[in-house]
């Protein structure tokens, strides 16, 4: 019997997203076929290395609500932002777990040799994560 999945998560790198949003695009359209609800969030370190922004949460709260309306979802596919603040791959699998999410999407890069030693954001979230994770390579 397939799983029902009616909320995904989303998670996005808004200091990258210029370049890359495919995972987006992907869990608009899972959220659309699934009739699932999709939760849109970007991590934000605890102390930000740009001296200019004094709010970081507020600052991300902005730029991930700009980039929503850049890229709008299809009518009846509800969307929450949320910004976390604190390690990536952490806050994501937290995020996870609090709001009983069905099912991750999620960039992955290329891997380097430095991954290969230290892990990626998305292994950790694939080997921690209790639900369901999809992995889309840009």
């Amino acid at each position: 019997m397939p799983r029902d999945t009616k909320l995904i998560l989303c998670p996005v790198n808004l200091r990258h997203v210029r370049v890359e949003y495919n995972a987006y695009q992907e869990a608009v359209e899972m959220a659309q076929r699934r009739d699932a609800k999709l939760i849109v969030a970007t991590v934000v370190p605890e102390f930000e290395r740009n001296m200019n922004i004094y709010d970081s949460e507020a600052y991300w709260s902005e730029e991930l609500r700009k980039f929503l309306a850049a890229h709008p979802a299809p009518e009846g596919v509800e969307i929450t932002p949320i910004v976390r603040k604190g390690a990536v791959h952490r806050q994501i699998v937290k995020l996870a777990d609090e709001k009983n999410v069905d099912l991750i999407v999620m960039e992955a890069a290329n891997p380097r040799v430095q991954d290969y030693l230290l892990g990626t954001t998305a292994s950790h979230v694939v080997t921690h994560a209790e639900c369901s994770v999809y992995v889309v390579r840009n």
